[in-house]
């Protein structure tokens, strides 16, 4: 699904979150503080749109993603960045080898989030964190139910005019509905194993940042 989307993925996700999804991802970066000497892996990284930052303020970067059509149009975008095709739920690194493991908007994704926090557990070092970026619940009820009536009903709409693959944005919009809620997200963090875990609300909770220490 998602090689047949990659080309244009990035413009329809700016387009579909109202242009929101570029400061969101000015917020993580500003959470991870990328550095000189650290090492960054970025999961379900797509194109590369959340890594490219990270790599620019001196870290080390490997953008992750299970899709070859991500990939390759990353590849393209990206040229500088190191991409690596994996499976989240069976990362190829050993343990302890990261200082930051990060997933912006790709744990919806995955078979068993769970599992896939536990593997990010795996590979980073003691001490180290990971940053998740996720479309989450909207705290106020009455713009949650404008924000639900607009994903089920406008966003399909939209993607039926622009997307090359509409029902993958169909599918997109029914896996943010479904998933867990700020609290039920740190609640799945810490039975994967992560420690202090705490979120931050962004755009009224459309989009929650999740963040976990490993002991």
């Amino acid at each position: 699904m998602f090689d047949g989307v990659a080309k244009r993925y990035d413009f329809i996700n700016d387009l579909l979150s109202l242009n929101r999804t570029k400061a969101w991802r000015k917020v993580v970066t500003k959470i991870i503080a990328p550095k000189s000497g650290m090492k960054i892996l970025d999961i379900a990284a797509g194109t590369g749109s959340s890594s490219a930052p990270l790599a620019e303020a001196g870290a080390e970067v490997i953008a992750l993603d299970f899709s070859q059509g991500m990939i390759e149009s990353g590849r393209k975008r990206n040229p500088a960045l190191t991409f690596v095709q994996g499976d989240a739920m069976k990362l190829p690194f050993g343990e302890n080898e990261f200082d930051v493991t990060t997933i912006s908007f790709g744990l919806r994704n995955t078979q068993d989030p769970v599992v896939a926090m536990r593997e990010a557990l795996r590979v980073t070092k003691s001490g180290g964190r990971m940053v998740i970026c996720e479309f989450s619940h909207p705290t106020n009820k009455a713009f949650r139910t404008l924000y639900m009536k607009y994903l089920m009903g406008a966003l399909p709409k939209i993607a039926k005019k622009t997307a090359s693959n509409p029902e993958a944005y169909i599918y997109l919009a029914q896996s943010i509905q479904a998933w867990p809620n700020q609290v039920d997200l740190g609640a799945k963090m810490e039975e994967a194993g992560w420690k202090n875990v705490a979120w931050q609300n962004l755009t009224f909770g459309i989009v929650a940042v999740h963040i976990g220490f490993k002991a």
